[in-house]
Order: structure tokens, then C-alpha cells, then sequence
């Protein structure tokens, strides 16, 4: 049997301007996220879309999560394996298509960039390997429909 966890949000519109959405110049397109306990996140659309640069937009948050989701997967695994990380940075990239009058926009790619440094050198090779066992573990992953791909970078110190 396995076991469900429910996580709860709250995404409060903070751009009415005091027209509301009377056009589609008339409000800002800020929100902020609330989840209890935690910091709120401030959050915009991309900019692209009249969104304010400043602010996390959903689309960074999209692809903040596939990597954060990855990393944990791999750290927890290479801690099992008996592999010493050290650092751990990530540049992911994602690329979103807008669609058009025909096909909504989604995004259609994401890779992940890791730069990992371990402490033992006969570990390089399975600490390659245990990136794929991390995206077939990622619960972010597991639940998009969009190919993710992982070129990782192996680095001891």
C-alpha cells in the first residue's frame, strides 16, 4: 500500500491596480504564495507576459522544482552507495513553446546541469550512474510529461 501526502498552498492575486481585470493592461500580474510556516514567496509572470522581473515566475518555479527534486533523490542515494558529496550546483534549463491557435503552450524540454564533487575517485563512475536511478526516483519527474535529461559533471576534491 503506499502512502499519499497532501500539501496545501495558498496563491493570493496581489495586482489588482483598481480596475481589476477591466483590460488586459489593467492589473499586474503578482501574486504571492503562502504556505504555512513558511516564507511567502513573491511571484510574478515571466516578463514576456507583462510580468515583473523581480519576481519568481511560474515557469522558474517549474523547473526550480525538477531540480531541487533530482538533488535530493541524488544526494540521498550517494549517501547510501557509501559516496561523500561535497558541493552540489545545478544550471537547469527548460524550454517552454507558447503554442498557438491550434495547440495550448507547454513546456517541451528540461535538462539538468549538474556539477557534483565527490571525495573519492573510484566512485566517479557510479556516481554518474546513480543520476539515472535519481530521475527514475523524482517524484517531480515521475509526474511531468516532458522529456528531462541529466548532463552531469563529476568533479573530485
Amino acid at each position: 500500500m503506499s502512502k499519499h501526502h497532501t500539501y496545501r498552498t495558498t496563491v493570493e492575486w496581489t495586482g489588482n491596480l483598481g480596475k481589476g481585470t477591466a483590460s488586459y493592461t489593467a492589473y499586474s500580474r503578482n501574486y504571492t504564495v503562502k504556505i504555512a510556516g513558511k516564507p511567502d514567496l513573491l511571484g510574478s509572470s515571466d516578463p514576456a507576459f507583462r510580468g515583473d522581473k523581480n519576481r519568481h515566475n511560474p515557469e522558474d518555479m517549474l523547473l526550480a522544482a525538477i531540480s531541487a527534486c533530482h538533488k535530493l533523490w541524488y544526494l540521498h542515494l550517494c549517501s547510501a552507495a557509501g559516496i561523500t558529496v561535497t558541493a552540489y550546483t545545478d544550471n537547469a534549463e527548460a524550454v517552454m513553446d507558447e503554442g498557438d491557435s491550434t495547440q495550448p503552450g507547454r513546456f517541451i524540454k528540461a535538462t539538468l546541469r549538474p556539477q557534483v564533487t565527490i571525495t573519492q575517485a573510484q566512485h566517479i563512475e557510479q556516481a554518474k550512474a546513480l543520476h539515472h536511478e535519481a530521475h527514475r526516483l523524482c517524484f517531480i519527474a515521475n509526474s511531468l510529461n516532458f522529456e528531462v535529461e541529466c548532463e552531469c559533471e563529476i568533479a573530485v576534491k
